[in-house]
């Protein structure tokens, strides 16, 4: 089984600017979608450094001669630690940015991250905020993460609340957050990796735009992840486009398929170089390039405009 997956952000039409941020990261088979929000631009400042934290302690912690500098659950994998714990960690770095500069007080994103463990054949997802995670599997689309927003609190708390009540409570207040606090509780589930397996990452700019169903008849019609990406942009902007729209999708691919995604435009030279936290005082400053990377025979990732970088901020929302 190999992994090949696709992403790409728009602004919306409605938005001056794109505060959310997505990263593909084929040599840890990590994939994430971030939607940051505040004032003065800070939602993208809060998206970028979500995934660009979530990717230095990759980095750090999957080499040989690491150690594991927090706290370890010895009830999860270590996948699942490196996950869990990564987004953590960004959290801290978020909120305390945001306690740093007055510029970026009360600054946060959203973040679902999915990580493919093919030793195991598990996919885990960290979750935390509305940004969702979808699997499509034989024709059917299941939604994988619960919107952490203030109107799944009251479904939740109060079941029997008459729908005309329901339809008033506002729809875009999320409960949580990373940078919110100093702490934050990440959602993490697993599931059973399964050749054919579609995933879909997204902000709350898509989901909010088109029904799961339409997203359904997107990627199955589109085997091409940078296809796909590119028509449930489309179709969010053909709804109203009223939010920057985020998609990245995923698809688990027999190993002998002969599947190559479809190459964007672009060079290693146009890429910026991105300044990452150190852990383990090991230094993981490098340039990152999503439009192709092969790093190994069976993983193809691909990134479907050239101005969109790993861990490089490109939306979100000053909105909600």
């Amino acid at each position: 089984m190999r992994v090949v997956a696709a992403g790409r952000s728009d602004v919306g039409l409605l938005r001056e600017h794109n505060e959310d941020s997505f990263a593909l990261l084929p040599a840890h088979e990590l994939f994430i979608v971030a939607d940051g929000m505040g004032g003065h631009r800070a939602g993208e400042v809060a998206s970028q450094l979500a995934t660009s934290t979530v990717t230095a302690f990759f980095d750090s912690t999957m080499r040989e001669d690491a150690t594991w500098p927090f706290h370890y659950d010895p009830a999860l994998s270590v996948e699942e630690n490196r996950l869990v714990t990564s987004i953590k960690v960004a959290n801290r770095s978020i909120y305390e940015e945001g306690a740093r500069a007055a510029d970026h007080r009360g600054m946060g994103t959203t973040f679902v991250g999915l990580l493919v463990a093919r030793q195991t054949n598990r996919v885990f997802v960290g979750h935390v905020g509305d940004s969702r995670c979808y699997r499509v599997r034989d024709g059917e689309i299941t939604l994988l993460t619960q919107d952490h927003s203030l109107i799944n609190e009251y479904i939740r708390t109060m079941p029997d609340l008459p729908a005309a009540q329901r339809d008033e409570l506002p729809r875009n207040v999320i409960t949580r957050a990373l940078g919110m606090n100093d702490v934050v509780l990440v959602d993490l589930l697993a599931d059973a990796a399964r050749e054919d397996d579609i995933y879909v990452l997204c902000s709350d700019g898509l989901s909010g735009m088109i029904s799961d169903d339409e997203i359904l008849d997107v990627v199955t019609r589109h085997e091409d992840p940078e296809v796909a990406c590119r028509a449930l942009i489309a179709m969010a902007n053909d709804h109203g486009g009223e939010d920057n729209i985020t998609a990245v999708v995923i698809r688990l691919v027999d190993a002998e398929k002969d599947f190559v995604p479809r190459r964007a435009a672009g060079s290693m030279e146009e890429t910026r170089q991105v300044a990452l936290p150190d852990f383990n005082d090991l230094t993981t400053e490098q340039a990152r390039n999503d439009l192709l990377v092969d790093i190994r025979d069976d993983f193809d990732v691909c990134a479907t405009d050239p101005a969109i970088r790993v861990a490089e901020l490109k939306s979100s929302r000053s909105k909600k």
